[in-house]
């Protein structure tokens, strides 16, 4: 049963006031637990025994422990895999942030439906579903039911005032908590952070800097490639809005509403889901990281339930990840988004647990073990 099921009969979060959200908000990230240390001890034990020195697998290692805390026992089984594409427009498009026109997100929202981009591909290789969800588009879609998920029609342009309320924003992050509830319910028990929308690396970035309290030049990017002076109109564009908005570190719900967006608080939500259910899940490029280190100020356990994937080409992922504690896996010189690096991943992770459950054991293999 999902957590939001429990929350005060939430069933339809779009009619509960801001009040009964926040108090869902605040059950879903009080109901996060520390790792099952037993089980990750038991795991490494296992992994020690292996016909091999030990730790000489690195990060498969470090992965299957991750995933026996997470799971709370020492033979994790991963059932089903999807990725958690969420879609949403900024208002802070209009002040030249990035270099795509808008309707992109749109477009390529479409093309997720339909199977045909890079997610869809890497997702396939890996054996995992797109879930691809409207959180915030800004024009209509063509079928009313796939709009059933927006909170709002993109958010406002943030260099002139908040990107959304604080009730838009806590619906936004428990409407993507109902998302990964929702597919976890269906037997998904390993997660994967995606998103689509133009002009998404500018919240990120400011985000990103507000949190870990780097300068807006070192966490900025050229997103969908822009030129030097696009940059530097960037830079400035998000160095007005956290100032205008006088965004504070120490309250990253308000933070969030002021200068985040829609897509990128649904992931919050998701991250906050799974590890309330006990789920791994895994973040892709800096959108992700921005919406993991939002979600972390609001329940730093749900840390331990995140596995990095790829180092991406944006710069304010990295400052991120090393405030979280985690370290890229893969180096592909990645910058699509959409959740591609987190979907190579998925072989990776199971990988892990492959060791663990099939590689002999110095006994079994009657191997002397040595001085390893």
């Amino acid at each position: 049963m999902s957590s939001l099921t429990k929350f005060h009969g939430l069933e339809n979060l779009k009619n509960a006031t801001e009040q009964e959200l926040e108090i869902a908000l605040q059950e879903l990230m009080g109901g996060i637990k520390a790792l099952d240390q037993e089980a990750l001890a038991g795991m490494q034990s296992r992994v020690d025994a292996k016909i091999k020195p030990l730790g000489s697998l690195g990060v498969l290692e470090d992965i299957a422990q991750q995933l026996a805390g997470i799971f709370g026992t020492t033979h994790p089984k991963i059932n089903k895999k999807a990725v958690l594409l969420m879609a949403g427009d900024h208002g802070v498009v209009v002040e030249g942030v990035s270099a795509a026109p808008q309707e992109i997100t749109k477009q390529m929202f479409y093309s997720y439906l339909n199977g045909g981009a890079g997610i869809n591909v890497l997702a396939r290789n890996a054996g995992a579903d797109v879930i691809s969800t409207d959180i915030g588009i800004a024009t209509p879609l063509d079928a009313p039911e796939l709009m059933a998920y927006r909170v709002k029609n993109g958010t406002d342009n943030m260099a002139k005032g908040p990107a959304m309320t604080r009730q838009e924003a806590m619906l936004a992050i428990l409407t993507g908590a109902r998302i990964a509830a929702n597919a976890i319910d269906s037997g998904v028990n390993l997660l994967a952070t995606g998103e689509v929308g133009i002009g998404n690396t500018t919240p990120s970035a400011a985000l990103i800097s507000v949190f870990t309290g780097h300068s807006v030049e070192d966490v900025t990017g050229r997103g969908t490639g822009l030129k030097d002076d696009a940059l530097i109109n960037k830079q400035n564009v998000i160095k007005c809005a956290i100032e205008i908005n006088h965004c504070d570190p120490a309250a990253p719900i308000d933070t969030l509403a002021k200068i985040g967006g829609l897509e990128i608080a649904a992931l919050v939500g998701a991250i906050l889901e799974a590890s309330y259910q006990h789920v791994p899940i895994i973040l892709d490029g800096i959108i992700s990281s921005a919406a993991a280190i939002t979600a972390a100020k609001l329940a730093p356990l749900s840390t331990s339930y995140m596995i990095a994937s790829h180092s991406s080409e944006e710069l304010g992922q990295h400052l991120a990840l090393h405030q979280l504690g985690l370290k890229p896996r893969l180096d592909f010189h990645m910058r699509l988004g959409e959740g591609t690096g987190a979907a190579l991943m998925f072989p990776m992770v199971e990988a892990a647990l492959k060791i663990a459950d099939e590689m002999a054991t110095f006994e079994q293999a009657a191997v002397t073990t040595g001085d390893f």
